[in-house]
């Protein structure tokens, strides 16, 4: 069978299916993230906290710029309008409006299937994991998602704003809930 028949005949049934199953995953998780935004021209990693029914997200950034280690405690409560910003190297607070504008993590009801394909082993038991891709706009902003099949645990979110450029967001070692009830009690340094 040559190349184009075989892209034809079997990888295209493949990758138009629709995603089976619920697209709704996690409405709270606990992991760990990695940060790229290109805006910004950084990458940070760290554990999250997400909580979508309260729009509510903590974060433990660690960056490393040379050989200078920062890393900050975030709490972001959107409802609120309010997002606290700590230093957990100098212990300094700031309070501010959160830089941009809730958008959940997740397959929205609207976003449009892309494709489906497999990570890690294909065939070996236990070593591979089915994913999803979906993309669409919020606003005027076009977004991408990719998530695990069939429990929809988010593992990749991009968005491309039309203002400021891409952000995307990687998760991994994720489990449903939140960890920590504690969590988004606002940090001791800031009250």
């Amino acid at each position: 069978m040559n190349a184009a028949r075989y892209r034809d005949k079997i990888l295209h049934p493949i990758m138009a299916r629709p995603s089976t199953g619920n697209i709704a995953g996690p409405k709270s998780f606990s992991g760990k993230f990695r940060h790229i935004d290109t805006s910004r021209n950084y990458t940070v990693e760290g554990q999250i906290f997400y909580d979508e029914e309260n729009q509510r997200i903590r974060e433990f950034e660690m960056q490393e710029v040379g050989s200078d280690k920062m890393v900050y405690d975030k709490l972001k409560l959107y409802k609120l309008n309010q997002e606290y910003i700590v230093d957990l190297k100098t212990r300094k607070c700031n309070v501010t409006v959160p830089r941009r504008e809730w958008r959940p993590y997740g397959v929205p009801p609207f976003a449009k299937y892309e494709g489906s394909g497999t990570l890690g082993g294909v065939g070996i038991a236990n070593e591979q994991l089915t994913i999803s891709i979906f993309s669409g706009t919020f606003d005027e902003d076009k977004f991408f998602v990719t998530v695990t099949e069939p429990n929809c645990f988010v593992t990749q979110m991009a968005l491309f704003f039309k203002s400021s450029g891409f952000e995307e967001r990687e998760f991994f070692d994720v489990v449903s809930g939140i960890t920590d009830p504690q969590v988004f009690t606002p940090p001791q340094e800031c009250l």
